[in-house]
């Protein structure tokens, strides 16, 4: 009977001894939809996975769909941005401040190249009247024109090469000269992005 007792003291030290050498689980319940052995993620963390796996698309028609939106979307911003010089969003071609002083240099003063247009319709139509040496007269008048283009476009280029040079000394200007020139090819109100400085106005950026 004593031995009996005895043992059962031995048992339940031992037993003890056990419980006491595992780690505390019951202190910080877990889970229950938790990986084993990872802590339960936070919310912000839940919400932002779940958000990552609704924003995947389902299959390669949704991706494409997505696709074509988001096209639309930046399409539809720079459009916006050319009507409004919101630099943010404008084509590459027409990013920078080098570009922007570019246009602003040739939108603020009148270029012979503007008037290329309506001025080639002009010729086009007096072309047709047949009468004497009209023709000759009207050539002359096209070849005139030309000449005044190349001679505009020259100084124009010159005088936009030396103030880049000036305003921007340590950047890289490859390729304003030919841009701002295109530029002057084109009527003032067709212009894109639109004009933001009037006749007569300092490019923005350039000192007074």
């Amino acid at each position: 009977m004593f031995r009996s007792r005895s043992t059962s003291k031995d048992e339940q030290a031992a037993a003890a001894k056990v419980t006491a050498g595992r780690p505390e689980t019951s202190q910080q319940p877990r889970d229950p939809q938790a990986p084993k052995g990872r802590p339960t993620p936070k919310r912000s963390e839940a919400n932002s996975q779940r958000r990552a796996m609704a924003s995947t698309p389902a299959n390669r028609k949704e991706a494409a769909k997505r696709a074509r939106e988001t096209r639309r979307v930046d399409m539809a911003k720079q459009r916006e941005a050319l009507a409004n010089g919101d630099e943010r969003y404008l084509p590459v071609r027409d990013k920078g401040p080098v570009r922007r002083f570019a246009r602003d240099f040739v939108d603020s003063r009148y270029s012979v190249a503007e008037f290329f247009l309506p001025l080639a319709v002009l010729i086009l139509i007096l072309s047709m009247v047949n009468r004497g040496a009209f023709q000759t007269y009207v050539l002359l008048a096209w070849m005139i024109v030309i000449a005044l283009i190349v001679i505009n476009s020259l100084i124009t280029g010159i005088s936009l090469k030396r103030a880049l040079k000036q305003r921007f000394p340590d950047e890289n200007t490859r390729g304003a000269v030919a841009y701002a020139l295109m530029r002057t090819l084109q009527m003032r109100r067709l212009r894109l992005p639109k004009p933001q400085v009037k006749r007569g106005e300092k490019p923005r950026g350039e000192k007074s």
